[in-house]
């Protein structure tokens, strides 16, 4: 697949609004043929006495010859602007700038212009200037920090038009002292359609597969005589989860112009995750061997919760970013020091509790491995049929575990450098990019490990009747044997779990 997003740079048209002298439409278009009455620069401006109130900031997304695409799947902006150095016009210390901002689209090069928001946004200004500010300085640029402008959830329309004044008013201090604005320029940011198509395909191809496997699964436990035991239902649910990250509704977006589909993308994967975490957790508690009460959920509440917490958490901040924006594409948390604050705290505590967390799942593997490994040892006394049947049990059971840490490793790093690639536009210093590879892997290896889990852990159906006499742990003839969990119930406990528990208790 090719790269995940693109980055189009643009640079705003000076548009002179005379509206005043009774103009046509409210919307300047900086190109084409009802292009505005553009300006050079400000010193232009100054000579033909316009002023700042009657400049416009125009751009039209995307650049001449082009179209927009449902393909693109968002748009997000970034805003620089250039600021030059002025004795008598200088940068004030935690300057604010005001934006009076207008988005509008149109699907047709001929058809009027249609409103799709408006806002008066205030956006902190972080500069800094290298040299001296002495005469020879003048004229120089400051070297600011990127500003968060705007993010849409959907691309539904071929143009797109921003219009963005900057409103003077010296008697309220807006637009007082933020230096002299030479040009606005944008990052427009959106998803490649080459990327879309891949990632459609991978959901429209393993939904059915996860379904199938997840209906087998849940029939073999149904034919057993016992009720289902935590970690087969934990499974199920884990599946159900991966389903509902699956399930391609993103076609949908193709044909309608639902915005909301990023915060419910990240409500599903917040899903997902919380469900994967707290899976680690049981399927480890689980086969742990030792005294303690298992196989009820509210054992395991002291660590669920947790978990729990965060993700509710991670929703409420979320629905501050993405919830608002569905009303207001131009507004974002990163723009106020609490919001920003906030926002970095929730990003940097999430990241350190993913880190405990792991370090935790591996102590917890560790015990798992030194219970199966110590039991390992009543293995020599066995019949030589059941010796095999055990050691191949428990070599799937060490390599699954192995496997669950790599996935736990592997879904860590994702979540982290996923965070910082949406925040390093926001952030301004940290860069990172990710290829389409990393997506598209982490996202095939999550729906691979539940399919193996349901596929190893579905409750075996085979008879080891032959050869019981000699060390057999109290097996009985006939019995179904599965690598499952603490099944205390007729159809008896799995086999290692029987395996290691008689050995705790002498």
């Amino acid at each position: 697949a090719p790269s995940p997003t693109t980055a189009v740079p643009y640079t705003s048209v000076k548009c002179i609004d005379v509206r005043k002298n009774h103009h046509k439409t409210k919307w300047l278009m900086p190109w084409g043929p009802n292009h505005c009455e553009k300006l050079k620069d400000f010193d232009e401006a100054v000579s033909r006495q316009i002023e700042a109130n009657d400049i416009v900031f125009a751009v039209h997304i995307p650049l001449p010859s082009k179209e927009m695409s449902p393909w693109f799947q968002f748009m997000l902006f970034i805003m620089q602007l250039d600021i030059a150095f002025k004795m008598d016009n200088d940068l004030k210390e935690n300057a604010e700038i005001t934006l009076d901002v207008s988005l509008a689209y149109r699907d047709d090069m001929f058809d009027d212009w249609e409103e799709i928001a408006h806002a008066i946004e205030i956006r902190k200004l972080k500069c800094t200037f290298g040299s001296p500010k002495t005469l020879e300085s003048e004229g120089r640029h400051y070297d600011c920090d990127f500003l968060p402008f705007m993010e849409i959830g959907s691309v539904a329309h071929k143009y797109y038009l921003i219009n963005i004044r900057l409103p003077v008013n010296e008697r309220k201090g807006i637009n007082v002292g933020i230096g002299e604005i030479k040009d606005i320029r944008l990052v427009g940011i959106h998803q490649n359609g080459g990327f879309t198509k891949v990632w459609f395909a991978m959901k429209t191809f393993l939904t059915p597969s996860i379904l199938i496997i997840m209906v087998w699964y849940w029939r073999r436990i149904t034919l057993m005589t016992r009720a289902p035991v935590l970690l087969e239902k934990v499974i199920f649910a884990l599946g159900i989860s991966m389903t509902f990250i699956n399930i391609p509704v993103e076609w949908f977006s193709i044909g309608f112009d639902w915005t909301w589909m990023l915060l419910f993308g990240d409500i599903r994967q917040g899903i997902f995750y919380a469900m994967l975490l707290s899976f680690w957790i049981i399927f480890c508690g689980e086969h742990m061997m030792d005294q303690n009460e298992r196989n009820r959920l509210s054992g395991y509440w002291k660590q669920v919760g947790p978990i729990a917490v965060g993700s509710f958490c991670l929703f409420i901040f979320d629905m501050c970013e993405r919830g608002v924006q569905l009303k207001n594409p131009f507004y974002s948390i990163w723009t106020t020091e609490v919001g920003t604050e906030l926002a970095m705290a929730f990003i940097i505590v999430a990241g350190i509790c993913l880190c405990l967390y792991f370090l935790f799942l591996c102590f917890m593997v560790f015990q798992v491995f030194r219970n199966i490994s110590g039991k390992q040892s009543s293995l020599p006394a066995m019949s030589k049929a059941r010796r095999l049947h055990y050691e191949g049990l428990i070599f799937r059971f060490k390599f699954l575990m192995l496997i669950t840490l790599a996935c736990a490793a592997m879904t860590v790093i994702f979540f982290i450098v996923s965070q910082v690639t949406e925040g390093h536009w926001k952030w301004g210093d940290i860069t990172i990019q990710v290829n389409s590879a990393f997506f598209t892997g982490i996202y095939g290896m999550w729906n691979l490990y539940v399919f193996a889990l349901m596929f190893l852990y579905a409750p075996s159906h085979k008879n080891y009747g032959e050869d019981q006499s000699n060390g057999d742990l109290g097996v009985n003839s006939g019995e179904e044997l599965q690598l499952t969990t603490t099944i205390t119930h007729v159809d008896g406990p799995t086999e290692v779990y029987k395996l290691a528990r008689k050995e705790a208790q002498e």
